[in-house]
This record gives C-alpha cells, structure tokens and sequence, in this order.
C-alpha cells in the first residue's frame, strides 16, 4: 500500500496500492465552478516526474516492441 485516506466522521477508508514508483497528489485547491478548494483529491500513480533527467530514478524507457505494464488498485472500506 503506498497511500491511505481516513474520514472520521463516517469511518471511510481509500487504499491505494500500486507497481508504480511515485505517485501525483492533487488537491483541488485551484477548483471553481460549482466546485470549490478542498471539494476533491485525485491520487495519481506514476513515475517519478524528472525520471529521464535522473539517472538514480527508475527508469521510464520503454524500446521497440517492449510491453509497459501497471497495476493500480484502489481499495474501498470502513473501519
């Protein structure tokens, strides 16, 4: 598991578990419209940005008949 959300007040849990390296976390800070700050969250799995100018990170090239694979699974519950 690489990131968890708790509500409190109704006990709901959001488990995010994945294959890839990073993960973009958003805010919605920025919303407007019939939306507004702190009205939503989006978790992003990926890797890491600035993975082709890092030597150190995992690498994001993918050759010529290669296959990228990744796996996601969000997971629902109560505590």
């Amino acid at each position: 598991m690489v990131a968890e959300l708790f509500e409190p007040g109704s006990g709901r849990v959001l488990s995010v578990a994945t294959t890839e390296p990073g993960m973009q976390l958003y805010t919605a800070d920025h919303l407007e419209g019939p939306f507004g700050p702190g009205d939503g969250i989006a978790l992003e799995t990926q890797h890491f940005p600035d993975s082709p100018n890092r030597p150190h990170f995992p690498s994001t090239e993918l050759r010529p008949g290669a296959v990228y694979r990744s796996e996601t699974v969000y997971g629902f519950g109560v505590r």
